[in-house]
C-alpha cells in the first residue's frame, strides 16, 4: 500500500470517478466549444466535497493535504476529463493559498486575515465565488521579481495601476488575487491584493484564445487607480514574493500530476483503440512494433508517475527541495508530450479529429511547460542545485 492507495484515497477516488460521470463527462465536450464550465459547477463539486480538498476545515475547506488533491486531480483525467478542466475548476489551488496561510498568522495573529477568509476563502470553497491568481504580465511571465504593476499607498487604500495577462479564471473570477509593487525594485517590493471584480477602473479584457484549455478562460487584465482597501492586502505589505515562492512548490506538484496522468489517460485510449481497430484483417495490437510501441509508452507514463509521487510525498511531509520539484515536473513534462504524441500517432487519422479524446490531450499538454514556470526555469533552478 503506498501513500496515495489508502482506503481513505480510494473513496476519494470512487467519490471523483462519480461526480465526472455524472457532472462533469456528459457536458465536457460543449464546454470545450463554449470557453469555460459553469459556475453551477463549482457549487455541485463543493456539494460531494471535491472543491475544498487539500483546504482546512477551519477555513471552509474539506480537509486532506497535497496528496489527497493529487488523488483528485490524477483521477479526474484519468476518468476521461482533462488539464484544462483542472485549470478551470481549481484556479483557487493558487488563487486562496496565499489568503489561508495570511490567516494562519504564522507572523502575528491577523484580523486582516481572518477577514479575508470570511471574504473570499469560506465562499470560493463553497463554489459560491470564483477566485483567480495574477501575477504575469505582458512584458514578463517567470521573472516574477521584475513585476510593474504598482500599488502606491493612499491613505486607508493602495492606488494600483498596470496590467497582466495569461491570466487563468480571469474572465469568471469575482476577486483577483493579486502582485503588486509596493515597495522597491527588486522581489523585496512585492506585496499581494485581493482585488473585487466591478472596482471602477479595474478593467477585464478579451477572452483570450488558445492553442487548448478550451474550457478554461483566460483574460487581460488592467488597472487604472485602482482604489483598493488596505484591508484587502494579503499579509504584511512587502511579503508577497515569498508567499508566491512558498505556494510554487504545490502548483508544480499539481501540474506534473496533470502531466503524469494525461500521459496514463492516453496509454488507455490508445490501447483500447489498438484492440479494437482492424487493418488487413487483424487488431493492430497484433503487430509486434504497436505492442512495443504501447509497452514503450506505458514505461514512460509510469515511471514518470513514480517520481512525482515520491517527490509529492516528500513535499507533503515538508521534506522535498525546490530542485526535486523542478526535476519531478520536467521529467513528467517530458513523458507526456511522447506518450501524448506517441498515442495520437497510434489512432492515425482519426486522432486528429476533435472528435477523439487523444486530439484534445494533444492541445492540452503543451502548456504542462509553459505554466508554473517553463521547463527553461526549471532547469535553471535543477542546475543551482548541483552547484552550477
Amino acid at each position: 500500500m503506498t501513500t496515495v492507495d489508502t482506503p481513505e484515497r480510494r473513496q476519494l477516488r470512487e467519490l471523483t470517478r462519480t461526480f465526472m460521470a455524472k457532472e462533469v463527462l456528459p457536458h465536457l465536450d460543449d464546454w470545450e466549444r463554449a470557453g469555460e464550465v459553469p459556475r453551477e459547477l463549482h457549487a455541485t463539486a463543493a456539494t460531494v466535497g471535491l472543491l475544498g480538498i487539500g483546504f482546512p476545515e477551519e477555513v471552509g475547506g474539506s480537509g486532506g493535504d497535497l496528496l489527497d488533491s493529487v488523488v483528485v486531480t490524477e483521477e479526474i483525467i484519468r476518468s476521461g476529463g482533462s488539464s484544462g478542466l483542472v485549470a478551470a475548476l481549481f484556479t483557487h489551488g493558487i488563487a486562496l493559498p496565499h489568503l489561508v496561510a495570511a490567516s494562519a498568522g504564522t507572523q502575528t495573529p491577523s484580523t486582516a486575515g481572518s477577514n479575508l477568509v470570511e471574504r473570499y476563502v469560506r465562499p470560493t470553497l463553497a463554489g459560491t465565488m470564483i477566485g483567480a491568481l495574477a501575477v504575469t504580465e505582458p512584458g514578463g511571465g517567470s521573472d516574477v521579481a521584475g513585476l510593474r504593476t504598482t500599488a502606491r499607498r493612499d491613505g486607508d487604500h493602495y492606488l494600483v495601476n498596470g496590467a497582466k495577462a495569461y491570466i487563468t479564471s480571469g474572465h469568471r473570477a469575482d476577486f483577483v488575487t493579486t502582485a503588486v509593487r509596493t515597495g522597491g525594485s527588486d522581489a523585496g517590493g512585492i506585496s499581494l491584493l485581493v482585488i473585487e471584480k466591478g472596482t471602477p477602473g479595474f478593467t477585464v479584457g478579451r477572452r483570450m484564445e488558445k492553442l487548448g484549455w478550451h474550457c478554461s478562460d483566460t483574460a487581460e487584465l488592467s488597472f487604472a487607480d485602482v482604489r483598493v482597501p488596505v484591508a484587502n492586502r494579503v499579509g504584511a505589505e512587502n511579503t508577497g514574493f515569498l508567499s508566491i515562492m512558498q505556494n510554487f512548490a504545490a502548483e508544480r506538484i499539481s501540474l506534473a500530476t496533470q502531466a503524469y496522468a494525461t500521459a496514463q489517460r492516453c496509454v488507455e485510449l490508445a490501447l483500447s483503440w489498438c484492440r479494437d481497430r482492424e487493418t488487413f484483417g487483424r487488431p493492430l495490437v497484433g503487430r509486434q512494433v504497436v505492442r512495443h510501441r504501447l509497452a514503450e509508452l506505458h514505461t514512460r507514463a509510469e515511471s514518470a508517475r513514480s517520481y512525482v509521487l515520491d517527490v509529492a510525498t516528500r513535499v507533503a511531509a515538508g521534506e522535498a527541495e525546490m530542485t526535486e520539484v523542478a526535476m519531478a515536473k520536467n521529467a513528467a513534462v517530458a513523458a507526456c508530450a511522447e506518450v501524448v504524441d506517441g498515442a495520437l500517432q497510434l489512432h492515425g487519422g482519426f486522432g486528429y479529429l476533435r472528435d477523439a479524446e487523444v486530439e484534445r490531450h494533444y492541445r492540452d499538454q503543451r502548456i504542462l511547460g509553459i505554466g508554473g514556470g517553463t521547463t527553461e526555469i526549471m532547469n535553471e533552478i535543477i542546475a543551482k542545485g548541483m552547484g552550477l
